[in-house]
């Protein structure tokens, strides 16, 4: 379930990023993104915990220390990815960015 939610994670992100190039409201995939990797944290911890509970000791030592820091940076990557399209995107000849009024 884990890899599921992580690969809807990385598609949102990446159409978060393709609308914001466009200059269109990017909003929904931003939250999609992020929230899908929260869902993603959340669903690896009760993978790892369902795991504890049936006392499958190799299963965990094959998963969780690789899987760990890969989560990781995936996590630290989604925060990045995301937090671009929080800045005003510079158009070509402009030297400030532009300001988006609400």
């Amino acid at each position: 379930m884990w890899a599921f939610l992580g690969l809807a994670s990385i598609i949102t992100a990446i159409l978060n990023i393709e609308k914001w190039m466009r200059g269109q409201e990017e909003k929904f995939f931003r939250f999609a993104s992020i929230s899908l990797t929260a869902l993603t944290m959340c669903a690896f911890y009760s993978d790892g915990a369902g795991r504890v509970t049936a006392e499958d000791w190799g299963g965990l030592m094959d998963i969780m220390p690789s899987m760990s820091g890969a989560l990781w940076v995936c996590v630290g990557a989604s925060i990045l990815i995301n937090g671009i399209t929080l800045f005003p995107k510079v158009k070509q000849g402009q030297n400030k960015p532009s300001i988006r009024k609400s």
